[in-house]
């Protein structure tokens, strides 16, 4: 099936949100930014994303088309200043907004937007004068794709320096790599990867740096097969003596852990934003099928059961979307005691589009198991959402080191560790 047929087989539904919520508190930019970035994605994504959500990974499979779509869109261009970019007074929630409605439609192309356009520009925000004015251009025009690296075969969420194995040894010039990183988003065409090392193999600290993916010694591995997220093509990065110059630096040596973590706070705002985008979908398509579907001479949604469920699920979309707009709007103001709010934006965001999707699918019966009924053509997409809904309760920190997070704030790290 063709992108174009895949998008005329969907039927579109009615977007509850845009009767039933209301932007009192949001920044004009943002209400705008909103707009502009739903026509965007209707022009430059929808009519790509069911195949993208749907064919096995590959090099050849990375969504060009929409990524430099998007890009053509101005979307890249968001989380930048006026120097390079949009320069919006509020950048991280403007792109936590995109990223929402990227997922609306497209959960796998949201993870690629979050790499391309939160992590890494966080990270390039440490880099020199000469390498920002170099490479941010490549990422806002979607020319070059970029990667962000902090997880191995054996760490993860812990990105502690003792349980990190790739490791930068400094030398007069710059930095000689060796290790391997998993798991990594758009490796496998990217140009630059952010990435964090062990700053020497006896030292218990961090350091991050920009590596050119052409430098010798690097190979990328065969792309991952997922269950899902089949658009964000993930593989490994192997280092083998990569020589990186001192001038690729980001930040002091001894203090990546510190860059990379600002990253991923800001990141998981994201993908909590992603988290309320599949939610909403889900929650549309589920709407839409209580009012069209009949049991029993009545509506399937005259049911009291599914009235007061698709009820609560609506308030708690509310509540998390205004979680991830709280968390981006204190980022945006300077504030760094975020990170509560972060935690629970990725947490709750993410959990609640696995638990709508989950009933939209109860909801369709057969129809929302079903990728596409032969005969008729029809497809509701809630395969292909359930798929990926569950890899956002995963990435970027599983959502119960969120709740450690949390509880450490709540009742102290003395106590919790």
């Amino acid at each position: 099936m063709t992108a174009t047929t895949a998008a005329e087989v969907r039927r579109r539904v009615p977007r509850t949100q845009d009767t039933m919520t209301h932007d009192v508190w949001l920044p004009d930019e943002i209400v705008d930014l909103r707009a502009e970035a739903r026509a965007a994605v209707e022009k430059r994504l929808v009519p790509f994303a069911r195949e993208i959500g749907e064919r096995e990974e590959s090099v050849d499979s990375f969504p060009w088309e929409a990524f430099r779509g998007l890009a053509d869109e101005g979307l890249f261009a968001v989380p930048f200043d006026s120097e390079h970019g949009r320069g919006l007074d509020h950048p991280i929630l403007g792109t936590c907004t995109v990223t929402e409605e990227i997922a609306y439609h497209s959960s796998s192309m949201a993870g690629v937007y979050d790499g391309q356009c939160i992590l890494v520009p966080q990270t390039l925000s440490f880099a020199s004068e000469e390498l920002r004015a170099r490479l941010i251009p490549e990422l806002i025009s979607g020319a070059t794709a970029f990667s962000f690296a902090t997880t191995e075969p054996d760490t993860s969420s812990d990105l502690t320096a003792e349980r990190m194995c790739t490791v930068a040894e400094e030398t007069a010039d710059g930095f000689v790599v060796n290790g391997r990183k998993r798991w990594i988003t758009n490796s496998v065409v990217a140009g630059w990867v952010s990435v964090l090392v062990r700053a020497g193999s006896g030292s218990n600290r961090a350091t991050m740096l920009l590596v050119d993916l052409s430098s010798p010694g690097i190979r990328i591995g065969t792309p991952d097969l997922k269950m899902g997220h089949r658009g964000q093509i993930t593989a490994d990065i192997v280092f083998t003596d990569v020589l990186v110059p001192r001038a690729n630096l980001l930040g002091a040596a001894g203090d990546g852990l510190g860059v990379a973590l600002s990253a991923l706070v800001r990141g998981r705002i994201g993908v909590g934003a992603a988290g309320v985008g599949v939610a909403q979908a889900a929650l549309d398509l589920a709407v839409d099928r209580l009012r069209t579907r009949h049991v029993f001479g009545a509506p399937l949604g005259a049911m009291q059961h599914w009235q007061f469920t698709m009820a609560q699920r609506a308030t708690e979309i509310e509540c998390a979307r205004t979680l991830y707009q709280k968390a981006a709007t204190l980022l945006d103001r300077g504030d760094r005691s975020a990170e509560p709010e972060a935690a629970m934006a990725k947490a709750y965001g993410t959990r609640l589009a696995n638990d709508i999707v989950r009933e939209a699918i109860q909801i369709h019966g057969a129809l929302g198991f079903a990728r596409q009924v032969s005969e008729s053509g029809e497809s509701v997409r809630l395969e292909e959402m359930y798929r990926d809904a569950k890899i956002l309760e995963i990435f970027e920190g599983a959502n119960e080191l969120q709740q450690w997070i949390v509880a450490r704030r709540l009742i102290g790290r003395d106590v919790t560790g």
